[in-house]
């Protein structure tokens, strides 16, 4: 019998731009090992405490809106009390209570429940720092 829980890391490089960076390839390769068929939940979580993960269309232009919403909630100005880094980096200690830095999804027969035009992705305004880590977790 398989493992009933498994965890491996990503190592995700983000780029000098705000980002929403699609991880669904990766939670699918994942499960295939993982959840060998079995049911059960997957866990995406991101260590960081300014980056979120986010259930999203993607290649459609939702992922360039979701940022234009988040530039438009929270500017990259110097409002914030949280001042250190590039200018308006506070903004980015606040995204994880808009876009949490996890999502736990439904693993059926090994396969993510995912709708038709939803994909699992990593959301990242902080331009600071390049280098994030995604841990992937199933328990089936």
């Amino acid at each position: 019998m398989s493992n009933p829980f498994t965890t491996r890391v990503l190592n995700i490089t983000t780029g000098s731009h705000e980002t929403v960076h699609d991880l669904t390839s990766d939670c699918s390769a994942f499960l295939t090992e993982a959840a060998a068929g079995r049911d059960g939940l997957l866990n995406v979580f991101v260590p960081h405490a300014t980056a979120g993960i986010a259930i999203i269309e993607t290649g459609a232009g939702s992922d360039d809106d979701l940022l234009t919403a988040l530039g438009d909630l929270l500017p990259a100005d110097n409002r914030w009390r949280h001042r250190h880094g590039s200018p308006g980096h506070g903004r980015d200690h606040v995204l994880p209570a808009f876009v949490p830095p996890h999502a736990t999804l439904p693993v059926v027969n090994g396969h993510l429940e995912l709708g038709t035009w939803q994909s699992v992705c990593l959301v990242d305004t902080n331009t600071d720092n390049t280098d994030r880590r995604v841990r992937l977790s199933f328990l089936g």
